[in-house]
């Protein structure tokens, strides 16, 4: 969290101070802005996840072929080295009612496809506020358009992306979870059987 912070006080800071200097406008409408542009920042992301926490769990499912991980992906993230930083990046899936911080039940096979879920409903939340984000563009008029909402937008587009990464890399490491789940389900299906079958003679 405190990283998020500095980087989006950091950033206001930069655009407020490079317009002023620059002089785009007046330096109470430059300030204003670049704090109205940061919250709509907040505003938009926080509705597109509203809104896709409340769409069927169906359109997530692990299996479709966009929510799959290529082999070339995750070499990505290992030259990345995601786990080295992953934990300086915000999580607020806590707020959603699931967090994706840690892992607290490795052996549940429910609670496993449910992190799968959210990580896919949050990959969507991020990608779709990439974009979104550069509605604050709407609202501003002459060339404070480009020098305030376009930078508040990217500076909002980095800090989705850098999420998105760490649920993408989590994906493949859970799905394997759950498949050692299940064949400790089966082993022990299979064990049962035969306890059974034992038994019956």
């Amino acid at each position: 969290m405190k990283l998020y912070l500095t980087i989006i006080l950091t950033a206001m800071a930069l655009i407020a101070g490079v317009n002023i200097l620059a002089g785009t406008a007046t330096w109470y409408y430059i300030i204003i802005s670049v704090i109205w542009c940061t919250v709509l920042q907040f505003v938009l992301d926080g509705a597109i996840a509203i809104i896709v926490q409340k769409l069927p769990s169906s359109w997530f499912d692990a299996n479709k072929r966009c929510f799959c991980i290529t082999e070339r992906e995750r070499a990505l993230y290992k030259k990345l080295r995601v786990r080295k930083w992953k934990e300086k990046v915000w999580e607020l899936g806590g707020l959603g009612g699931f967090s994706k911080r840690t892992i607290k039940e490795p052996r549940n096979r429910a609670y496993i496809e449910r992190y799968i879920l959210e990580c896919n409903k949050g990959v969507v939340t991020h990608r779709v506020s990439y974009f979104i984000g550069f509605l604050a563009m709407l609202t501003m008029y002459n060339v404070c358009t480009f020098t305030i909402a376009v930078p508040v937008a990217l500076v909002n587009l980095f800090l989705n992306v850098l999420p998105t990464i760490i649920l993408r890399d989590n994906v493949p490491r859970l799905k394997s979870a759950l498949e050692h789940i299940r064949r400790c389900e089966e082993r022990a299906k299979r064990s049962q059987a035969e306890e059974l079958t034992n038994t019956a003679q």
